[in-house]
């Protein structure tokens, strides 16, 4: 069993909501494990569903680059926001966005391309790192393509053009009006960035989350002690609701919160007279999935250990 500290605790209560009493009898229950905490809280109704990725958990930039039909997204993460700021580093981050257009979602082989002054990336990273003074790691990198069409970048709040912490692509297959579609893609880029969609369409979201919600549907369906035929049909309805709100094309739409993406997109494939294909999206946020160790603070301590606070 692991041991339930007070940064622990704060920790599932930061990611959850829930109060810290309940945050702490949900670790013990489950042995310490974070993600069986989160989903022992949901089902007795002391949580919101928590998605990993909304969590940033460490420091650097994302950086996003498009030319022509190919946009290239990419992470490079650093120990300090300082960092991030450092202009060396935004040099960096810019060029390999650049550099990923060639090499693709493998940070293996982006890591060993050229670097346009000599040398790889790589050894440019390594390079930065002893120059910079700080450790940095050339983390994901993502590539979305279209035959004919547009592919838009959004950075969300950037920090400099083309980087930020949630960078966002989006292409658009057509054969329309290219002005109207960036305008499109621009649109549905910042609809992304809000919204953060887990997959294009309900039938790509992930199996393995569609089953840990069915868990949770279960169980909570259960404790209302209707017939069997009523909880399966309760539970049904959870998950088709939950395919519904974390796909890109079923999502309310962030401009008018009424309307879904896919009718959207079809009703501008109307106005421009051509059909249109949302093919793709990239999501990035910075320090998604990344855990970073949190320090243990004295008032924390004290509260979970049902002890008073020390006073200075």
């Amino acid at each position: 069993m692991a041991e339930i500290t007070a940064a622990s605790v704060k920790e599932l209560r930061e990611r959850t909501g829930a109060g810290m009493m309940d945050c702490k009898k949900a670790l013990n229950e489950t042995g310490g494990d974070m993600e069986a905490a989160i989903d022992w809280l949901r089902t007795k109704g002391l949580a919101a569903a928590a998605k990993k990725a909304g969590r940033t958990a460490a420091e650097g930039l994302v950086g996003v680059h498009v030319e022509g039909t190919k946009g290239a997204a990419v992470e490079v993460n650093s120990e300090t926001d300082f960092v991030a700021k450092n202009d060396q580093f935004q040099e960096f981050v810019r060029t390999v966005a650049g550099i990923a257009l060639q090499t693709g979602g493998d940070v293996e082989a982006l890591a060993k391309a050229d670097w346009p002054a000599g040398g790889t990336v790589e050894e440019k990273l390594t390079s930065n790192i002893a120059t910079i003074g700080e450790n940095q790691s050339l983390r994901r990198a993502a590539l979305v393509t279209v035959k004919d069409g547009v592919v838009v970048s959004y950075v969300h709040n950037a920090a400099a053009p083309g980087l930020g912490k949630i960078g966002v692509l989006v292409a658009l297959e057509s054969e329309g009006d290219k002005a109207a579609l960036e305008t499109l893609g621009k649109q549905l880029a910042m609809h992304i960035a809000a919204a953060n969609p887990l997959a294009l369409k309900g039938d790509d979201l992930d199996p393995a989350m569609v089953e840990r919600e069915r868990a949770i549907a279960t169980e909570k369906a259960a404790e209302s002690g209707k017939p069997a035929d009523i909880v399966a049909k309760m539970v049904e309805g959870t998950i088709a609701k939950y395919r519904k709100e974390n796909a890109l094309l079923s999502q309310l739409f962030v401009m008018d919160n009424k309307t879904k993406v896919e009718d959207v997109v079809a009703a501008e494939a109307k106005k421009i007279g051509a059909p249109i294909a949302l093919s793709a999206y990239v999501r990035f946020q910075l320090g998604e999935g990344i855990e970073k160790k949190e320090a243990d603070f004295a008032a924390e301590v004290a509260a979970v250990a049902g002890k008073p606070e020390p006073v200075a």
